[in-house]
């Protein structure tokens, strides 16, 4: 793999909207992206058959639903996120060990028995959109750092593959956590982009320089006047980084 597949290979496309059709048609203008993220929006939107159509295109889906309830339920969703070939899930580190260690399971045992690859379950630590005061609002004393780091290291016991954790967090998270413990990050805008209401943000070269397996990118390039322009521009600033 040249460095440019590299680059482009790390780049996750979020489909921040509100119609099938129009996320298709995007899937199928940005040719070189690999990953695309489905989240709460689309997927109520459309439900489980785009998940189908996005793989049928040639394209892998993250499916970003950031699952938190009783492990049995979260083990049994699980399951069926694998039988539709998800190559990555989200859930709430949140809702503890036992749940994520049952869903690590559940996608171990239904990947064997459905011939599948097993996605990469990725656990949800501290939103971006939230800082120091909202957390002590919903009852978190510790600040973000160390309250990521206590979530990662739970869900690396747990079974978790990896994690989203905004680009602040990554250098710790791969110190402390380990190298091969795949960080996600969100948040992410290169320079000549808005911020938007992500609080935590950095520039793509800033967090691939930190450390960061994947950036997932969403308005900066679906609100672009040429997506896969934008596209081509951020893989660009990654290669000269």
């Amino acid at each position: 793999m040249n460095k440019k597949e590299d680059s482009a290979k790390r780049i996750i496309v979020a489909l921040d909207l509100g119609c099938g059709k129009e996320a298709l048609a995007l899937v199928k203008e940005l040719r070189g992206v690999e990953i695309f993220k489905v989240g709460f929006r689309l997927f109520t939107a459309e439900g489980p058959a785009l998940l189908d159509e996005i793989k049928e295109l040639g394209k892998k889906v993250f499916l970003d639903l950031k699952l938190h309830d009783i492990p049995n339920t979260i083990a049994e969703t699980v399951r069926v996120a694998v039988k539709h070939g998800i190559h990555m899930l989200t859930l709430h580190s949140s809702g503890g060990r036992e749940m994520m260690a049952r869903a690590a399971e559940a996608a171990a045992a239904e990947a064997e028995k459905e011939g599948r690859t097993k996605p990469f379950l990725l656990a949800v630590t501290v939103l971006t959109s939230l800082k120091g005061d909202e957390l002590r609002e919903i009852g978190v004393t510790s600040d973000v750092a160390p309250q990521v780091l206590r979530l990662a290291k739970l869900a690396k016991e747990a079974g978790m593959d990896g994690l989203v954790c905004s680009s602040q967090e990554i250098e710790i998270i791969k110190k402390e956590i380990g190298r091969d413990f795949l960080v996600v990050v969100p948040g992410i805008r290169p320079s000549w982009a808005e911020a938007g209401d992500q609080k935590r943000i950095m520039t793509p070269s800033q967090a691939v320089q930190k450390g960061a397996d994947y950036l997932v990118i969403g308005r900066p390039i679906i609100e672009a006047p040429s997506p896969y322009e934008a596209f081509l521009k951020i893989v660009s600033e990654l290669n000269q980084a």
